[in-house]
């Protein structure tokens, strides 16, 4: 997977913008043979640890976090796509009064989550078949953070499930909470905020707080890969 040339490819400056006005912002990525070759990666002895939601009341499906090394695929998308989502955290730390000091590679990002005793890698495939559901969350691991994960369709909707939308809410000051479905085909990924991210209102910038989830399978099964930037304790 030579994915370094396609993320340069990608539409840099539109992708902050969408994430700038709705917290989340949609692109092309990866090829259908692309996606079935991560799915395969499931029964696979590439994982370190397995979650069955219902056990911790997450919601109903299960997912599996990459153990160090990571494939290669997924450890290529990781490094490629933090550099141009780093220029928009130190956007939104600026905004927001904070230090914008997220470093400008991956590996740099990574060494500082290692010092903080963040050393187990985040990156994850989810499973969820009829019936299945993610409850809202935030994918928060330690008191070291970045601001934006990525998550990638690896299923085709209507083909291989129905149902299944990705959701975003958003929690805003002295306001009732907005959602979002966000509708992704096939190879298709979402970056979006993983806690909070500027708003513009009247007098200025402010703090909105997002969750996400995805809605219940009605038939079929459906696979996603999860990219995270920060690792976990």
């Amino acid at each position: 997977m030579d994915i370094t040339p396609r993320i340069a490819a990608l539409d840099t400056a539109a992708i902050a913008a969408s994430l700038d006005s709705a917290g989340f912002a949609r692109f092309p990525l990866l090829s259908a043979p692309e996606c079935a070759a991560l799915r395969a990666l499931y029964g696979a002895p590439v994982f370190r640890s397995r979650i069955v939601m219902a056990q911790h009341n997450f919601g109903q499906g299960e997912y599996q976090y990459f153990a160090d090394p990571l494939p290669p695929p997924v450890a290529a998308l990781r490094t490629a796509l933090y550099p141009p989502l780093a220029v928009v955290a130190n956007g939104w730390a600026r905004r927001l009064g904070g230090t914008a000091d997220f470093p400008p590679t991956h590996e740099a990002f990574r060494t500082r989550c290692h010092v903080a005793g963040q050393t187990r890698p985040t990156p994850l495939l989810l499973r969820y078949r009829a019936g299945d559901y993610n409850c809202l969350h935030q994918d928060l691991y330690g008191d070291i953070h970045f601001p934006i994960q990525v998550a990638v369709l690896l299923s085709a909707p209507e083909a291989d499930f129905s149902g299944g939308e990705f959701v975003l809410v958003e929690q805003r000051p002295r306001m009732q909470s907005r959602p979002e479905v966000v509708a992704l085909r096939q190879g298709e990924a979402v970056a979006f905020a993983v806690n909070q991210r500027p708003a513009t209102g009247k007098r200025g910038d402010y703090r909105v707080t997002l969750r996400h989830g995805v809605s219940r399978i009605h038939a079929g099964e459906r696979m996603t890969l999860g990219i995270i930037f920060h690792d976990a304790r």
